[in-house]
């Protein structure tokens, strides 16, 4: 079998690689596509790729995505750029035959006041959080691209809605980077600095759910293996935490004394979210390993190491 993994280089997707080649598959039948050796925005150089390395299973990780600033900042280059590339490979995978099709969506596509935890079927019953809709509904067409494809010309399409990711080699780039990332490189930097306070974004009474990237790779390598499906399948730990209570913990684990001043001028973002782990645990048999804490203090140790 040979794989094409969209976004291989990325934060998950060298994860995925190494689940891929732990398991036994060979790094020769995994092709890497970075965003320098193909534009999926554009649907002939997308086709050309696929004809040209064949791939019997796709899974399609490639996204533009930040954290609240980024997604104010960029509304129609986020639309149009997960959107683009999710139309063009499903396609491109449709002409060529391929056996399976494993699309990652966004926990930014459910509705803005789902009721928590968040189950699969609330996905169309509401709008998204205004902030992030545009990457979210991107995101989510995609989904009806993959139950329409697979109705209509049989291509094994599968769709999967991890939770807000961490871990070791995520982005910390504080102009687009997510929450946990952000706030580790704030106490990091402010201790290095001894500065007496960081500031956070929002009120912090907005509550989270966060899932450690390795612990992603095992469920998505999972449904790779195991599920054949039309149905979107949630991925998380099935816990949260609120923005101030992790806020406090990322503090404390990175040993920083000063004071956490709030700015309520910033957004908080949608209100709650939780998901609802239960399919993930009855379909494919994945469940979360990494406790929170445990999660964190491996990221704070690798961003200390690796921080220039």
């Amino acid at each position: 079998m040979r794989y094409l993994i969209t976004g291989g280089a990325g934060f998950l997707g060298r994860c995925i690689t190494r689940k891929l080649t732990g398991s036994g598959v060979s790094l020769s039948d995994i092709h890497i596509l970075r965003s320098k050796d193909c534009d999926l925005t554009r649907q002939q150089a997308t086709e050309d790729m696929v004809a040209r390395l064949k791939p019997d299973i796709i899974l399609h990780l490639a996204a533009q995505v930040g954290g609240i600033g980024a997604n104010r900042e960029n509304p129609g280059r986020y639309f149009y750029a997960n959107m683009a590339m999710g139309l063009h490979l499903m396609e491109a995978a449709r002409i060529h035959a391929v056996k399976k099709f494993v699309q990652v969506g966004t926990i930014c596509a459910y509705p803005k006041f789902t009721p928590v935890p968040f189950k699969e079927s609330d996905l169309w019953n509401g709008y998204p959080e205004e902030t992030n809709a545009p990457y979210g509904i991107a995101k989510k067409a995609l989904l009806t691209m993959c139950q329409s494809y697979r109705q209509q010309y049989g291509l094994n399409a599968i769709y999967l809605l991890p939770v807000n990711l961490y871990g070791p080699g995520d982005n910390f780039d504080l102009q687009s980077s997510h929450v946990i990332p952000a706030l580790i490189r704030k106490f990091v930097e402010a201790q290095r600095a001894d500065s007496a306070f960081i500031t956070a974004w929002g009120t912090g009474q907005a509550s989270r759910e966060f899932l450690y990237v390795e612990d992603c790779a095992e469920g998505i390598v999972a449904a790779m293996e195991h599920y054949n499906a039309p149905e979107p399948v949630n991925l998380g730990a099935g816990r949260e935490i609120t923005i101030r209570a992790l806020t406090e913990l990322i503090g404390k684990l990175c040993g920083f004394k000063g004071e956490i001043r709030w700015d309520p001028s910033k957004p908080d973002g949608q209100p709650r979210r939780c998901l609802d782990t239960t399919l993930a645990k009855k379909l494919f048999g994945f469940s979360a390993r990494t406790s929170l804490e445990d999660g964190l203090e491996k990221t704070i140790a690798w961003y200390r190491a690796n921080a220039v």
